[in-house]
C-alpha cells in the first residue's frame, strides 16, 4: 500500500469542503483561495482549484462576479449561492461529526469534551442510483445497507448450526 496516495485521497475528501469554508467568510479570488489554502498546508494547483469551482458553479453552489482591475484583467470573485451555504452548513456539521469520532478512534475512546454522534453519522443513505440528492447536487444517491460483521469463520453457518454448510 502506498502512502502517498493514501494521504493524497484523506485531502481530496476535504478539498471541497475547505474551499468552501473560505468562500463562505467572504467572497474569493482563486489565488486568494490558493494562497489559504497554501497556509494551511493543503496545497492546490490552479489545475485543480478551477474545475472544482466551476463544477460548483454548475451545481449552483457558487455564485461570481467580475471586478475591474486596476492592474491587469479583470478578476472573478466566487460567494455561495442560498443553495450553497446551505450544502456547506451540512458539510460542516458532517465534518464536526465525523471529525469528533475520529478522535474517539484514533484516541481510543478517551478524548474528552467530544459530543456524542448523533444517528446522522451512520451510513444511511437512500434514492435511486441516478437521482440527484437536493442536498448534495454533486453526488449521486444510491441504497447502502450496514450489515452487521460477522468473523470469517461464522459466515457460512447458520446461527446455532455446528457444520460448516453454506447457507442456502
Amino acid at each position: 500500500m502506498n502512502i502517498e496516495n493514501t494521504q493524497s485521497q484523506m485531502r481530496k475528501g476535504v478539498l471541497e469542503f475547505c474551499i468552501l469554508s473560505i468562500i463562505q467568510r467572504e467572497e474569493a479570488y482563486p489565488s486568494d483561495i490558493i494562497e489559504e489554502m497554501k497556509k494551511a498546508h493543503l496545497n492546490i494547483l490552479e489545475g485543480t482549484l478551477y474545475p472544482l469551482l466551476t463544477r460548483l458553479k454548475n451545481a449552483d453552489l457558487l455564485a461570481y462576479r467580475w471586478v475591474e482591475s486596476s492592474g491587469g484583467p479583470p478578476r472573478k470573485y466566487f460567494s455561495l449561492t442560498e443553495k450553497g451555504a446551505a450544502f456547506y452548513k451540512e458539510l460542516e456539521t458532517t465534518w464536526r461529526e465525523m471529525s469528533d469520532s475520529v478522535e474517539r478512534v484514533i484516541g481510543n475512546g478517551k478524548a474528552e469534551g467530544l459530543k456524542q454522534p448523533t444517528e446522522s453519522t451512520a451510513i444511511e443513505e437512500t434514492g435511486l442510483p441516478g437521482e440527484v440528492d437536493e442536498i448534495n447536487p454533486l453526488a449521486e444517491s444510491k441504497t447502502v445497507t450496514e450489515t452487521p460483521y460477522q468473523p470469517e469463520a461464522d459466515k457460512n453457518t447458520e446461527e446455532g448450526s455446528t457444520t460448516d454448510q453454506p447457507n442456502p
